[in-house]
């Protein structure tokens, strides 16, 4: 089976009458991605507390717009068995992670053993997708405001370790939350490889192993940053053309 990820920098889906949601195009190629008329779409929004108003909007979204059958995977709300849990992401066509606390997401995740049903549902070609801590979640690490759920005023950013299906470090919200670009620059000194800036409105698409940059909105973009030989590199990524191998992505030059 094809393994199928799209992560999202950010961006509303609830928006002022007369207005489209701002991932709207994305949204519709995760919808495609699945491959089937009216597809399953597990939300999953423990991020940010199994919030009500939230799950409403993904339900109106996803489900009234764009078609899907829409479920959820309340984790503090339900509290759900270990069997319920393994039925309900297996059976899915589409999984989407919401935002939030990407820290406390991962820790719960990792204690009630949802990581290996991911994989699993991953290996057998359910599309996962989400934005912001549901951007973060599919890869190495991440650069996360977890830290500002428990003091507001907190703007630290720090590393948070994800699944690991690709070997970047992704910092989403990169041109709406400015603090991050010189967060990502300071965390790079000190990590290795490659991290993927992604800004509201821009995804990565991930198939197999390759990968392009989509964008829902204008002039937004994609950017690769690494440190090579002590030296910065930012680099903008092309968006909106075909795939490319993710190694490319990856490797630093």
């Amino acid at each position: 089976m094809r393994r199928k990820i799209v992560a999202i920098g950010g961006g509303r889906i609830m928006v002022p009458a007369g207005k489209l949601p701002q991932t709207l195009s994305i949204d519709r190629e995760i919808v495609r991605l699945s491959g089937r008329p009216r597809p399953r779409l597990l939300f999953i929004p423990t991020a940010n507390l199994d919030d009500s108003g939230y799950c409403d909007r993904i339900e109106q979204h996803f489900g009234v717009r764009l078609g899907c059958k829409v479920d959820q995977l309340l984790l503090y709300r339900d509290e759900p068995n270990r069997v319920e849990i393994s039925r309900k992401i297996l059976a899915a066509d589409i999984i989407y992670v919401g935002g939030g606390n990407t820290l406390r997401m991962m820790n719960l995740w990792k204690k009630l053993g949802i990581p290996n049903l991911l994989d699993r549902a991953r290996k057998n070609g359910c599309v996962l997708s989400g934005l912001s801590a549901g951007c973060i979640c599919w890869f190495r690490q991440g650069n996360s405001d977890s830290r500002k759920f428990a003091d507001a005023s907190n703007n630290t950013l720090i590393k948070v370790s994800g699944l690991n299906y690709a070997d970047l470090l992704v910092c989403p919200h990169y041109d709406v939350e400015k603090h991050r670009q010189s967060a990502l620059k300071k965390m790079m000194q000190k990590t290795a490889g490659v991290a993927l800036a992604l800004e509201n409105g821009a995804a990565i698409e991930i198939i197999d192993k390759r990968f392009r940059i989509i964008t829902s909105m204008k002039n937004k973009n994609a950017w690769k940053v690494y440190y090579q030989k002590g030296k910065y590199h930012k680099e903008k990524l092309p968006e909106n053309e075909g795939f490319m191998p993710l190694n490319k992505l990856l490797s630093r030059n």
